[in-house]
């Protein structure tokens, strides 16, 4: 998120009203409901995680124990347990 300057955006008596709220301080305008985008739409993130779970699932059903899963990935032997759940529900459902 980057910081776009009031005066450069905004009509002086639409900053003279919101000053009479917050005067110099840094305050938060969410995006319309219809203008939203989904968590990680604005980046690789969520097909990274999706390809990490899925070569989880695979070495699971290879043999791998999620003890070593765990440790190999860094993360919680629950974050393993729950990430194999979602991926054995996905592929039963194709």
């Amino acid at each position: 998120m980057s910081y776009k300057k009031a005066n450069n955006l905004l009509p002086a008596e639409l900053i003279a009203l919101i000053q009479n709220y917050v005067d110099g301080e840094y305050i938060y305008i969410p995006r319309r409901k219809d203008s939203k985008k989904s968590w990680g739409a604005g980046t690789t993130t969520r097909n990274e995680l999706d390809v990490r779970n899925n070569n989880i699932y695979q070495e699971y059903l290879s043999g791998t124990d999620m003890e070593t899963l765990s440790a190999t990935y860094y993360l919680s032997l629950k974050s393993i347990q729950r990430i194999i759940l979602k991926e054995k529900r996905k592929s039963t459902n194709i």
